[in-house]
């Protein structure tokens, strides 16, 4: 059993490390939307799924730990959880409190993570309604009637224009 936590917690300390590099990342994202910069997001969604998918690998290591856990236990791998070992480990104050340490900073860094992705995806979506806002403007003022120009007066002045709309008549 001893040999399983040690393996949980040098897990759990690698996830942790990976998700403390996605936060410059992810701040870096922020900037990068702001800027409006296609290229440099791409490159950085293609950083951010690399470092997702180490962090796949962790979990699914992770997950294969706790499953082993709970043979050693005689419990159900579905019941356990980082928590459950940790109320689990009272023979094993030190370990106990590493795991308590790597868990806390891991569900702060996570907590951070979100909290920037959740801004990063209201700054898309904002961005989304005004590009949205503008074709709607664009498109109604290709099909208003007339060019609305004016003279000295404030009347509208009359001229005949070619005007293109979305289907040609003269086909």
């Amino acid at each position: 059993m001893a040999s399983l936590i040690e393996e949980l917690i040098t897990t759990l300390g690698q996830e942790s490390e990976i998700y403390k590099e996605l936060l410059p990342v992810a701040r870096e994202k922020t900037q990068i939307i702001v800027k409006n910069d296609l290229k440099a997001l791409q490159e950085i969604v293609d950083k951010e799924q690399t470092l997702a998918d180490q962090i796949n690998l962790l979990e699914k290591k992770r997950e294969e730990v706790i499953k082993n856990i709970g043979v050693v236990v005689s419990r159900d791998p579905k019941t356990i959880n980082i928590k459950a070992v940790i109320q689990m480990m009272d023979k094993q104050p030190a370990e106990k409190n590493k795991l308590i340490e790597i868990h806390d900073t891991l569900k702060r860094t996570i907590q951070n993570l979100t909290d920037i992705n959740n801004h990063n995806k209201s700054l898309i979506q904002q961005s989304l309604e005004m590009i949205e806002f503008n074709m709607n403007f664009i498109q109604s003022a290709r099909m208003l009637p007339g060019n609305n120009s004016y003279n000295k007066g404030a009347a509208q002045v009359e001229m005949l224009s070619e005007q293109t709309g979305m289907f040609d008549a003269k086909q």
